[in-house]
């Protein structure tokens, strides 16, 4: 099997239309990013039909800014990816502040695509209510 096989070609997320009117697709190493995000971007209990799918940091919108929040975020992205995104393994993941903004903050996840050994990062924005 070719590791394309299984990174797999899906739609792209937000769904688009090319020039011929055709759906765009997503193909390997990328649609791996595009599920990271749509893991990261959805809230568990969202999806009726799998209210366990997504990810627990959106649970924390309303939390301080602190330790303790940055180290829930960190567990909760983890353990999201581990469980929902089998194409992968998760390297690191690191959560930091913008200087300027109180209620940004920017979740760095480190990652390896399994089938290929290739390293990419991914940088979340996630805001603080």
């Amino acid at each position: 099997m070719m590791s394309g096989d299984f990174l797999g070609v899906g739609w792209t997320s937000p769904v688009r239309l090319d020039e011929d009117g055709r759906v765009v697709t997503a193909k390997y190493e990328d649609c791996v990013y595009q599920s990271i995000w749509t893991i990261l971007s959805t809230a568990k209990g969202e999806r009726l039909m799998r209210p366990d799918f997504g990810c627990g940091i959106h649970d924390l919108v309303f939390a301080s800014n602190s330790a303790a929040t940055i180290g829930e975020i960190v567990s909760e992205v983890t353990e999201s990816l581990i469980e929902w995104e089998p194409r992968i393994d998760v390297l690191n993941v690191d959560v930091y502040g913008e200087h300027n903004r109180q209620n940004q903050l920017l979740i760095q996840i480190n990652y390896k695509v399994r089938s290929t050994n290739n390293r990419f990062n991914l940088v979340y924005p996630f805001y603080l209510g």
